[in-house]
């Protein structure tokens, strides 16, 4: 495992603040798992868990809500304070030495290259924690992540995990910027 530099925990960009979470991000960060659709892995289930106390939880116990070194930030506007869902570096199914650049916005912040903004700046601050290059999984359904994706530099790997139920899981890699 190499030497890097934290991921810093907050991250500003022309609109965009991504900062650490706090306990009062719980039911934002709960109505992300509410939009999700049934192919998705992680859900609120039939019993309506995990409850906003149980998100709560995992936010004070984790506020990175990553490994040490990573994290996953949540999502801001800068002009309204307005939580519009998370983007970060997680080990995930990658790597810490080379990690996962995640990132889901809830459906109203869709379509306005919000995604594409607080990616890049976490790439750009990847790149400085000395960190050579991303992953990136993306269901094969998933269009719109592809596009988020393309916009930054990354392309297909040849790797892929099979899921008939929810769709495959196409690999995607950047090799990151150091200058």
């Amino acid at each position: 495992m190499g030497i890097y530099t934290d991921l810093p925990a907050e991250l500003v960009t022309e609109r965009l603040r991504l900062r650490r979470w706090a306990p009062s991000d719980a039911e934002d960060y709960r109505g992300l798992w509410l939009e999700r659709g049934p192919t998705a892995l992680r859900r609120i289930d039939a019993e309506g868990r995990p409850t906003i106390e149980e998100m709560r939880g995992r936010l004070l116990g984790n506020p990175l809500m990553a490994d040490p070194g990573l994290g996953l930030l949540p999502i801001e506007l800068r002009d309204t304070g307005e939580f519009i869902g998370y983007c970060g570096l997680t080990a995930g199914q990658a790597t810490f030495d080379e990690p996962e650049i995640a990132y889901e916005l809830a459906r109203r912040a869709h379509g306005h290259g919000y995604a594409t903004e607080a990616a890049r700046a976490v790439m750009e601050a990847a790149a400085r924690t000395g960190r050579r290059r991303l992953w990136a999984t993306v269901r094969e359904w998933n269009a719109p992540s592809f596009r988020v994706l393309e916009k930054l530099g990354f392309h297909r790997s040849d790797r892929v995990t099979e899921d008939a139920e929810r769709g495959n899981t196409i690999w995607m890699t950047r090799v990151l910027d150091h200058g």
